[in-house]
């Protein structure tokens, strides 16, 4: 799938990672960008169409998704990332209502759309869905969660037509890890790596030095056959 002429929304599309991919895909001579955004958004070009879209909203989704009458592409970029050390159960929680069921609430509402296109869902997740780290527990456990709901969606939905991919990413200089003194990636490059490799038809895609280390072993490696494997599984 190439995103020129294509109809996209990505949610969180105000900064960072979300913002690049909406410059991305216009750059790429998508036909409509729709920005979901929790704040007020304005943006110069008229194919991008501002949405209110907080993802643990389910009014808010159900808005969008009678909003958009069709689409070609969904991105779940919107997330958080809190620190924590496991101690408050609260942390995990809010965790989880964005990364995971935002994520989940947000695909179910606009999979009719998809399944009329024969479109494709673009999952931002984290190196840190394979492996966490110490001080950011909550986060790498919703990530996790989020990859297996990928992977799960990945195989129910291939009989509809629709791709599903994931993005497991490495450091990245947005928000989320400002003040973070460690080699970080530029949104806009990430960006670009995410369409390059949705248009090559990666199933996992690794856009940036730190997560590229991975790539060549994970997709031949065994967790990916394992996978490959369960999922011709009968029901």
């Amino acid at each position: 799938m190439t995103i020129s002429d294509k109809t996209v929304l990505v949610t969180g599309a105000n900064r960072g990672i979300g913002q690049a991919l909406v410059a991305e895909a216009l750059a790429r001579n998508a036909r409509q960008v729709y920005a979901g955004t929790r704040q007020p958004l304005t943006h110069p070009d008229a194919r991008v169409t501002r949405l209110t879209l907080d993802v643990t909203s389910p009014e808010q989704i159900q808005a969008a998704a009678r909003d958009i009458g069709s689409l070609d592409v969904l991105i779940n970029n919107a997330g958080i990332l809190l620190v924590d050390d496991l101690t408050d159960p609260a942390a995990i929680e809010r965790h989880l209502a964005v990364n995971l069921f935002g994520t989940y609430a947000v695909t179910q509402a606009f999979r009719p759309a998809l399944c009329r296109s024969g479109g494709a869902i673009v999952n931002i997740l984290s190196v840190n869905s394979l492996a966490p780290l110490p001080f950011i527990p909550a986060y790498s456990i919703s990530k996790a969660a989020a990859f297996s709901l990928t992977q799960s969606l990945r195989v129910l939905l291939a009989e509809q037509g629709i791709r599903v991919h994931a993005v497991l990413a490495g450091p990245v200089d947005t928000d989320m890890l400002r003040g973070v003194d460690i080699p970080k990636a530029s949104p806009e490059s990430v960006a670009q790596a995410i369409f390059d490799a949705v248009d090559k038809g990666e199933e996992d895609i690794f856009p940036d030095p730190a997560s590229a280390f991975l790539a060549g072993g994970w997709h031949d490696g065994a967790v990916k056959a394992l996978e490959r494997q369960l999922a011709q599984a009968t029901r």
